[in-house]
């Protein structure tokens, strides 16, 4: 998902709310999140379980993974601003030792780290599908997953909608391209009712991810032109541009051909997802019905604290 910076100087209306969500950790877009704040996430991802697909599989991953899975996924080609590599101390007990000495002076010690084979986990899909290459063929019938992970994209900024650290959960279909896109459609109404029972005003629009570079210019034209990414947007700011709480995602063959992906037939194998940022859409609750929820509309609470696995959609 992407949204735009707030502009430069222009008033941040969430900055009223975020003494009561959130806790400064000593960098942009970082922080703790309150009990207040994560009462209503859990609400939330309550919620969206009882969306799921009855089939799915559950994952859960964690905010690291592999970095050659990453490299071999594109994710360098297309997106290198936003990458978090995980770097660590090498060397013997002498070159540590040094480091050590180096913080405890107050000299830099940070030229010892070096790359570890871990990058920070930039959507909740990523680590799906090489686990999916792993397994051998996709059956006829396709496979659906329920996948979340703590996220991380380079983006610092101080508007609060624009998080560095966030949570993301996801549905994700793998199939053929008429399962996947009919699931993609699908989601795409699914989306504008779940806004509508949160009371969160919204649109859909079709969208580009933030492609780098010239090359990067060229694949978002063709990402538009094509329709494969939609954005759910929520306006958070007045005379601001909304924020993008849900996208919806149309892969085609891009990761099977990665990750060799096959069905056993002999269709090729697409896949598509709907990202859910958990952070932002309570953030929108918050922004839209203010910071008590017991003040909320009585539909709201009703959806939100009656979200049981099972219920109807």
């Amino acid at each position: 998902m992407s949204v735009p910076h707030t502009e430069a100087g222009a008033p941040d209306a969430l900055d009223t709310l975020a003494g009561a969500l959130w806790r400064p950790l000593g960098a942009q877009g970082v922080y703790a999140r309150t009990g207040l704040f994560e009462t209503v996430l859990e609400q939330l991802s309550d919620l969206l379980s009882t969306r799921a697909d009855p089939s799915a599989e559950v994952l859960r991953f964690p905010p690291v993974m592999s970095r050659l899975q990453l490299e071999k996924s594109g994710y360098l080609r297309s997106f290198p601003q936003l990458l978090g590599g995980v770097c660590v101390l090498h060397g013997g007990d002498a070159e540590l030792h040094a480091a050590a000495e180096r913080c405890e002076r107050g000299a830099d010690w940070t030229a010892a780290l070096a790359a570890s084979d871990l990058v920070l986990t930039p959507a909740a899909c990523y680590p799906l599908y090489p686990l999916l290459g792993a397994r051998g063929p996709i059956p006829a019938g396709g496979l659906c997953f329920d996948v979340a992970a703590d996220c991380f994209r380079h983006e610092p900024s101080g508007a609060l909608a624009r998080l560095q650290s966030f949570r993301m959960r996801e549905f994700v279909r793998i199939g053929t391209a008429q399962q996947v896109v009919a699931f993609r459609e699908r989601w795409m109404g699914e989306g504008r009712r779940l806004a509508d029972a949160l009371a969160l005003p919204c649109t859909v629009s079709v969208a580009n991810d933030p492609f780098f570079g010239r090359t990067g210019q060229v694949l978002a034209v063709s990402q538009l032109q094509q329709s494969l990414k939609f954005e759910l947007l929520v306006p958070l700011n007045p005379g601001a541009a909304p924020t993008a709480c849900m996208s919806f995602n149309y892969h085609r063959d891009y990761f099977a051909q990665a990750w060799n992906l096959q069905m056993s037939g002999s269709e090729a194998v697409h896949t598509a997802c709907v990202a859910f940022g958990l952070d932002r859409l309570a953030l929108a609750l918050f922004a839209v019905h203010g910071l008590d929820p017991r003040g909320w509309p009585a539909h709201v609470r009703q959806v939100l604290a009656f979200a049981e696995r099972g219920s109807p959609a």
